[in-house]
């Protein structure tokens, strides 16, 4: 079994960092630092597509999507507790 290893917010950001003001070659700067081939590139595009929500973290989403999940929950809860009220209407109504 292979382990997946997991680098900090701070370590990728500064290993692009590296590769902006160090003047080598992106693969070389990965086979310094022990990553594999390609990995700068992936957390480059990662960087540009996100910006300050880049690399939110093990098991986290991003603020955006996270408020999005949250708020989506936040009407699912809505919607049951109205489904929930609607039934209570109904069986309150019937006349004995």
């Amino acid at each position: 079994m292979t382990t997946r290893k997991t680098y900090t917010r701070e370590f990728k950001l500064d290993a692009l960092r590296l590769v902006e003001t160090s003047g080598k070659p992106t693969t070389v700067i990965e086979r310094e630092l022990g990553l594999t081939h390609g990995i700068l590139y992936k957390w480059r595009q990662d960087l540009a597509r996100h910006n300050k929500q880049a690399f939110p973290g093990k098991g986290r989403l991003p603020e955006d999507a996270e408020r999005l999940r949250q708020l989506e929950r936040e009407n699912a809860i809505l919607r049951e507790e109205r489904d929930i009220l609607k039934k209570a209407i109904t069986v309150f109504s019937q006349k004995p």
